[in-house]
C-alpha cells in the first residue's frame, strides 16, 4: 500500500513547494528511487523544469518534462508531466490541484502544503484516510536556509 506523507511549509506561495519538491527529489535519487511529478498544466511544468536545472545550487537535477523533448534528458530518474506516469513505481509528488488517480502505482506519494493550499490538502488528506492509506504528517520549518 502507497505511503502517504503530507509535507506542511510555513511558505505561503507555490514557489516554495516547487523548491521543497526538488529537495524531495534529491533526497529520493540519493536513495535510487525514481520520481514522477505531478503538475496542474504545462506552465507549472515549465516553471519546475526551470527550478531543476540549477538544483541544487551550481548543479542540476537529471529530469524530463514527459511530452517534451529535451536534448540530453534520456532515461532521466525524475519526470514532470500532468498526464500519465511512466514510473510504475518511486515516489510521485502531487503538486496538482487534484489528487492523481494512479498514485496507488506509487511505493510513496508526497504531498506538499503551502498556505495557499492547505484547504484543498485537507480535502486530500481526508481522501487517502478515509480509503485506509497511511498517513504521515511533517510540519516543515525554516527548510530553506
Amino acid at each position: 500500500m502507497t505511503r502517504i506523507d503530507f509535507y506542511i511549509l510555513e511558505d505561503k506561495g507555490l514557489d516554495a513547494a516547487y523548491r521543497f519538491a526538488c529537495r524531495l527529489s534529491l533526497r529520493a535519487l540519493d536513495n535510487a528511487m525514481p520520481v514522477h511529478i505531478q503538475v496542474a498544466d504545462s506552465e507549472e511544468a515549465e516553471t519546475l523544469d526551470a527550478m531543476m536545472w540549477d538544483y541544487p545550487r551550481h548543479r542540476m537535477l537529471p529530469h524530463k518534462v514527459l511530452g517534451v523533448e529535451t536534448p540530453g534528458s534520456g532515461d532521466a530518474p525524475i519526470h514532470i508531466a500532468f498526464g500519465e506516469p511512466i514510473h510504475e513505481t518511486g515516489l510521485l509528488i502531487n503538486l496538482a490541484p487534484k489528487i492523481a488517480d494512479f498514485f496507488g502505482r506509487f511505493d510513496r506519494l508526497a504531498e506538499i502544503l503551502v498556505e495557499d493550499t492547505k484547504v484543498l490538502g485537507r480535502e486530500h488528506y481526508k481522501f487517502y484516510r478515509d480509503r485506509g492509506y497511511p498517513l504521515h504528517h511533517h510540519d516543515i520549518k525554516h527548510w530553506d536556509t
